[in-house]
């Protein structure tokens, strides 16, 4: 999955893209490079970014997903927290919402998602950005983020939402401690007994910069080995900036599993 960030201000490529037509042409050289998703977002959810009205997000995202509608094959998901934008999105030729407040209690983004028979990617989060918990608490958190995955499933369905449309995605970056976010990575083939895809979005996160050090121009080989490892525990969708590197990694590492499996 590649990222297009149509923002002024997300962590790492904020400001690159807010142009349309820039957009456009970035998310058309990714999908080149081996991208079979391609994820647009509108607004920024890194600490601290101001929020986005429903219309500035709209004047974002729609222009570059219409565009993009008549030139690619492979889905487009919107990347929102925000129903009316998804509703648009949808409409606009977008396939899948990625929504970082799957936590919501209100069942308006569900309703649409059901309507239009969309993928819906779960992000497990504590609160919604920008409000999630600065030093939060977890007496397990693989533990927790299994049984969060499992009663969306069923609150999903009441809305209409069969399990077939469900993507989930643990959350990296999301109102947890680096620790959280090393046991999260090293539990991650827990969560490959609710049969459903997994998403992992590792690609330059502040956590890797806070264990190694690493500046956010600097976290490429970082992201790659939590990438291959992701795979080898049984994530099938890798959300990344980097995609041409990405690729490479992932399709290495298949190689060498599927070598392991027939020996």
């Amino acid at each position: 999955m590649g990222i297009v960030n149509v923002t002024p201000d997300s962590f790492s490529d904020g400001g690159k893209f807010l142009d349309a037509d820039a957009a456009v042409e970035h998310a058309l050289k990714l999908a080149g490079q081996g991208a079979e998703i391609l994820d647009i977002g509108g607004e920024s959810t890194r600490p601290g970014a101001k929020p986005v009205s429903v219309t500035g997000e709209l004047q974002r995202v729609l222009p570059v997903i219409e565009k993009l509608a008549g030139q690619i094959k492979i889905p487009i998901s919107i990347d929102t927290m925000k129903p009316v934008v998804a509703r648009a999105a949808l409409a606009a030729g977008a396939a899948i919402v990625n929504d970082v407040a799957a936590n919501r209690a209100d069942h308006a983004m569900w309703k649409i998602v059901s309507e239009f028979r969309a993928g819906y990617i779960c992000l497990h989060a504590q609160g919604s950005p920008p409000m999630m918990p600065q030093d939060p608490v977890y007496p397990d958190i693989v533990r927790a983020v299994g049984s969060f995955f499992q009663e969306r499933l069923d609150k999903l369905k009441v809305a209409g939402i069969t399990a077939d449309q469900v993507v989930f995605d643990v959350g990296i970056g999301f109102g947890k401690t680096v620790e959280h976010h090393l046991q999260l990575l090293a539990g991650l083939r827990s969560f490959t007994t609710l049969a459903r895809p997994l998403l992992i979005g590792i690609s330059r996160k502040s956590f890797i910069g806070k264990l190694l050090g690493a500046e956010t121009n600097e976290r490429l080989p970082a992201s790659l080995a939590c990438a291959t490892l992701a795979v080898e525990s049984g994530v099938q969708i890798i959300r990344t900036h980097d995609v041409a590197e990405t690729v490479q990694a992932v399709r290495m590492t298949e190689a060498i599993l599927s070598r392991k499996k027939d020996a």
